[in-house]
């Protein structure tokens, strides 16, 4: 923790050096350079959001709104991305052949198509395949999935917190929470991308558990998921945090590439106040602070995990 926090402060003077001689160099082309535009009008909407915000919101609650849809997605996509990972890798190790063989197929094929295009491919795809807003499908009570995306109950806020449920309307339904096409793409090539790297990573700590162990746990009358949950998963942890880690912090990073399907995340927010304001510099720190705020903050938290899950020696 100690060179972790030199560490800190000595890239924080190194930034604060460089932004003064940014600024300096600016001012002496007569461009101007500050974060005041932040609390002026944006202009624009932003359809998918997590917080209240119209048009005339300033650009700094924007740029709050962008973050929050980053932070959602990335979040949603650790999670997913983890469990399919793990399915993967156990189906990878099973002793049925045409499960192994799909596994390692499903490895193979995502990890060599590049992310930008599968984002493409699944945002393509829901355009084809969602029905129309007016015959919306039901997947469960009160949760539809149609073009609009997937809409469910949520909370009403005031005094009384109360659901308010999806109604159909005029043009649709309206009304509770809606989870939009593109987050849906965005979210399932994140996390299938990601998974199938999680999936290799998991593999490979598994096998690095000696046989012995597992040997030994059958001998004792464990089950197989008994000895991959109690014996194999504890051991494999110390091998298995490390790299997936990195992959947690490509796939926050690679959130970034939501631009391109049209989900309005942070880099989405940024562009569009950079092409209005011409405040370029300011817009792309902002983006930098905060994609490197979160990578900071998740390998804090995963190696507070590792040493919470480390095994003790008696």
């Amino acid at each position: 923790m100690v060179w972790q926090a030199l560490l800190f402060a000595v890239l924080a003077v190194g930034l604060w050096i460089l932004v003064g001689n940014l600024n300096t160099n600016l001012a002496q082309r007569g461009i101007d350079f500050g974060y005041d535009f932040l609390l002026g009008p944006a202009g624009f909407d932003i359809a998918e959001r997590a917080i209240a915000y119209e048009s005339d919101s300033s650009y700094l609650r924007a740029f709050v709104v962008g973050f929050l849809n980053t932070l959602r997605v990335a979040i949603i996509g650790i999670v997913v991305a983890s469990l399919l990972g793990l399915l993967v890798a156990v189906g990878s190790l099973s002793p049925n052949p045409l499960l192994v063989w799909l596994c390692r197929q499903f490895v193979e094929f995502i990890r060599n198509v590049p992310l930008l295009l599968q984002l493409i491919f699944w945002y393509l795809t829901l355009a084809v395949i969602l029905p129309d807003t007016e015959t919306p499908a039901q997947l469960l009570p009160q949760v539809f999935l149609s073009k609009n995306g997937l809409q469910f109950p949520w909370f009403l806020a005031g005094d009384f917190p109360s659901l308010e449920y999806p109604e159909m309307g005029a043009f649709g339904l309206v009304g509770g929470a809606a989870l939009s096409p593109e987050f849906i793409a965005l979210l399932l090539g994140l996390s299938i991308y990601t998974s199938a790297f999680i999936a290799e990573i998991i593999r490979a700590g598994i096998l690095a558990v000696p046989k012995g162990q597992t040997e030994a746990a059958a001998a004792l009358g464990f089950t197989r998921w008994q000895q991959l949950r109690l014996i194999v998963l504890p051991q494999a942890f110390r091998v298995i945090i490390p790299p997936t880690t990195n992959q947690y912090l490509n796939l926050t990073k690679n959130s970034s590439l939501a631009i391109a399907i049209g989900y309005p995340d942070l880099v989405s927010i940024a562009t569009t106040t950079l092409n209005q304001s011409g405040r370029a510099v300011e817009a792309i720190s902002i983006i930098m602070a905060v994609y490197l705020s979160l990578s900071l903050l998740t390998s804090f938290l995963m190696n507070r995990f590792e040493q919470a899950t480390r095994l003790k020696e008696r």
